[in-house]
């Protein structure tokens, strides 16, 4: 069974359906619409967006603001390029698959198993979040059995079908953007001396307390290295798009919207925290800014009400968080750079093998938070801590050198085009380099650096070992009666040899079906 795809209409690019390589029906054209667009929307609002803004604002003070803004302005600029390359060439490898054809085979497997190795511990970092949450709502159940509770249901959930990831993180979105949405708004009614508030809040909370930046300006840089990271999943989109029937469509509204969503979620929410509190009010220190915020407008049940909201939050990104893995997984295991069984599928379009495996190291990653929290499992954090960093770079590159392909082989396919190319690309890479060189000089951020570097650079030699490995010659088995003579007449009667019978992926594919001697050109063809 194929894919469904929407007609073509005239004048737009072919698209690319989901690759059907693999032992089942391969990856399927499940996700609706509507997936696709609170996939989207919901893809910018982690757990870090309620939790991890109180250090922030802790650290840069009303100053987090520009802090948001410019690692808002990054990732802005890192998804018009991933774009351009997704609504050219769908795949749920994405960036990975685009490293692996415009800088090599090692940048994809590199860059494919970093990305794979922080979703697994994400897995890690969500569950035991939800578990402390509804350990205490219900603490007669241990801790332990809560995580295990929701990675079994989401694990579940995702083996059924992608639509059922679909519908499930439709709902989780669903929630988080209402409840972002009606904050900001009773924060604005708030802000303009409406009721409950008793009077104009104006700049006093903006510009007192130590001022806008009260621990100067290199706190914006330092606050952007705690909020940079909470940006991590923005890209998700790009790759479901692959398991949508008109993936161009949806790549392209996910890239075009990133601005709003980004200003309204993040920076419009944000606005609210620190000009309605002191940035330094304990309020916030010991309950969060957002419960802080609702409990200093007498909103009645706000810790329980939040409680929800985060924990909706939490599964949301447990739930994406497995979806993103395993979905990288497989597309490593259809290009022969992880075990062969995770590029197959079920009947149902499952990669059941990717799943599996990508939970078991979420599983294991549990296990070490509960038993040595201090030593593995923290090892686990801050080496994956810089991954997000490897990725958009890598993306950047990527883009370089996809752009001018693109426009010498598939044209038409540049529905989406990245702003000021080359310029501006090459300005995002140096915005980036720049935060990487300035985690050095920061404490945490040297450890994390470090650390990521170091399994970035294990994961890069085993690319190479890999590489070498699969260039080795083999000798070919002969089948019993068979001869070199017999190979010989069955290439001449039009049998090419196995290793020429293998699909090549589906976007590649039908790049050649246009062009068959531009595609050899670009050395993809493996």
């Amino acid at each position: 069974m194929s894919s469904q795809h929407t007609p073509r209409k005239p004048g737009e690019p072919p698209q690319s359906p989901p690759s059907t390589q693999g032992g089942g029906d391969g990856l399927q054209a499940g996700l609706k619409n509507r997936h696709l667009s609170m996939i989207a929307i919901g893809g910018v609002i982690g757990a870090g967006l309620f939790i991890g803004s109180k250090a922030g604002i802790a650290d840069a003070g009303p100053g987090i603001l520009l802090s948001y803004a410019l690692a808002g302005l990054l990732v802005v600029l890192v998804m018009r390029m991933l774009g351009e390359m997704a609504a050219a060439h769908p795949t749920s490898g994405s960036f990975s698959t685009y490293a692996d054809r415009a800088l090599g085979r090692w940048a994809g497997f590199t860059i494919g198993w970093l990305y794979w190795f922080f979703w697994s511990v994400v897995l890690a970092v969500e569950a035991t979040a939800a578990a402390e949450i509804l350990e205490g709502w219900l603490p007669t159940v241990p801790q332990w059995g809560w995580a295990l509770l929701v990675m079994v249901v989401l694990t579940g959930t995702n083996l059924i079908s992608v639509g059922s990831y679909g519908e499930f993180e439709f709902w989780f979105a669903g929630i988080k953007v209402v409840a972002i949405i009606a904050f900001i708004a009773v924060g604005v009614i708030a802000f303009a001396g409406l009721p409950p508030a008793d009077h104009f809040a104006g700049a006093e909370n903006l510009t007192g307390h130590g001022g806008f930046l009260p621990h100067g300006p290199g706190a914006i840089l330092s606050g952007m290295l705690l909020v940079v990271f909470s940006f991590m999943g923005s890209e998700i989109v790009t790759l479901a798009a692959a398991e949508s029937p008109n993936p161009v469509n949806a790549v392209r509204k996910a890239v075009n919207s990133v601005i709003w969503r980004i200003g309204l979620f993040y920076i419009g929410s944000i606005f609210v925290i620190v000009s309605l509190l002191p940035w330094d009010s304990k309020a916030i220190a010991a309950d969060g800014p957002y419960v802080a915020v609702l409990d200093a407008l007498d909103i009645p049940y706000a810790g329980t009400v939040m409680d929800v909201v985060v924990l909706t939050a939490v599964l949301s990104c447990l739930n994406s968080g497995l979806y993103t893995a395993s979905r990288m997984a497989y597309s490593l295991g259809e290009r022969k750079d992880a075990p062969a069984s995770f590029g197959r599928t079920n009947s149902r379009g499952v990669p059941t093998a990717a799943i599996l495996a990508s939970v078991a190291f979420g599983f294991v990653a549990v296990f070490f938070n509960y038993i040595a929290k201090d030593t593995v499992f923290e090892f686990l954090l801050n080496s994956s801590g810089a991954v997000a960093l490897f990725v958009w770079l890598v993306i950047c590159a990527s883009q370089l050198r996809m752009r001018r392909r693109i426009e010498r082989e598939t044209p038409e396919r540049l529905t989406v085009r990245m702003w000021l190319y080359p310029y501006l690309t090459w300005a995002t890479i140096g915005l980036i380099v720049f935060v990487i060189g300035y985690m050095f000089t920061d404490d945490d951020g040297r450890t994390q650096m470090v650390l990521s570097l170091a399994v970035a650079a294990v994961v890069l030699v085993a690319s190479l070992v890999t590489d070498r490995v699969r260039q080795r010659p083999t000798p070919q088995a002969e089948a019993p009666g068979t001869s070199p003579a017999g190979s010989a007449a069955a290439d001449a009667a039009g049998e090419a040899p196995a290793a020429a019978r293998v699909p090549k992926p589906t976007a590649e594919a039908d790049s050649e079906a246009g062009s068959e001697a531009q595609a050899d050109a670009t050395g993809t063809t493996r």
